[in-house]
């Protein structure tokens, strides 16, 4: 089977050596085709995001044991991505083909070869293009949510008045536990003897920094001198206070566990979707170049009336 059978083209003549040279005088890209299918896919792309996007929203519920579940979710967005490229890169690698200019005197080997070129190109293109979109969409929204984020913040400081609790609560911020631990040095001075903890403001705050330093690895000395502390304020026996100590520490590792299972599997989430992003996008690549040739192939064979 000769070249010409294999790739599906109309004899062409081969080029022959003029005055000119081996070179022509033209570039073997027709960017203005190789633009429009760009733009074709870019349009495509999105708009079948967004499509996308709302059948996923209808699909899913706050309620649980209602809409479709997560596994089903990523399954059904990974087959949506792959189809989007699919359908997007094609039409737009068809497009370039059809559109582009017919290349005389040029042999069908080198006609097929342009034609996946141009497809692959316009693929590149219009992944540039979608994605400076989509990053500039998203880098909008992030800018929108932080105003709104900062006015709300504002906004409660100024209706609550309440500096101390702030204050309080940039003591554990640095090292992310904050939060948490604060909720936890709470329970240690809990005491049915009001009259003693008449003000554990500084109590709490040097117990903070205690545990921030070093909550699930607490030194001797550190868990000694917490005891004493508890034990004074509280007014309960040093073993009562030794075994809130033991407890907090017990919840807060359950706690810090659970933090990490969900991080390694937020992690295992987006390798996969890296995988199958990587995926759809080399699918994408292909049915642009295979369409560009079917286009490119009709263009050829279109026939004067």
């Amino acid at each position: 089977m000769n070249s010409v059978a294999s790739t599906g083209y109309k004899p062409q003549p081969e080029f022959t050596l003029g005055t000119t040279g081996h070179e022509a005088n033209s570039s073997g890209v027709s960017w203005a085709a190789v633009l429009a299918g760009a733009f074709v896919c870019s349009a495509l792309s999105l708009s079948l995001l967004s499509l996308g996007v709302g059948l996923g929203f209808s699909a899913i519920s706050p309620w649980a044991g209602e809409g479709a579940s997560a596994a089903t979710m990523g399954v059904a967005s990974i087959v949506w991505l792959i189809a989007m490229q699919i359908i997007a890169a094609a039409t737009g690698g068809y497009v370039a083909g059809r559109l582009r200019t017919k290349w005389a005197s040029v042999h069908s080997d080198e006609v097929y070869f342009r034609d996946t070129a141009h497809g692959f190109l316009v693929w590149a293109v219009g992944l540039v293009v979608t994605a400076g979109l989509l990053g500039s969409a998203a880098s909008t929204l992030i800018g929108s949510l932080s105003r709104m984020g900062s006015a709300a913040a504002v906004s409660a400081m100024v209706v609550s008045g309440n500096n101390s609790k702030s204050s309080n609560s940039k003591v554990g911020d640095s090292t992310g536990q904050g939060d948490a631990a604060e909720y936890f040095v709470d329970s240690l001075f809990r005491t049915e003897q009001f009259g003693v903890a008449t003000d554990n403001r500084d109590a709490k705050a040097e117990s903070l920094r205690i545990l921030s330093h070093s909550l699930t690895d607490m030194s001797v000395d550190d868990k000694v001198y917490l005891t004493k502390l508890v034990a004074a304020k509280t007014g309960v026996p040093p073993s009562e206070a030794a075994k809130r100590i033991n407890e907090m520490q017990a919840q807060f590792k359950v706690k810090e566990a659970e933090l990490k299972q969900a991080a390694d599997t937020a992690r295992k989430i987006a390798m996969g979707t890296s995988l199958w992003m990587f995926l759809g996008l080399l699918t994408g690549a292909f049915c642009a170049s295979f369409a560009a040739t079917l286009g490119g192939r009709q263009r050829d064979n279109v026939q004067m009336n």
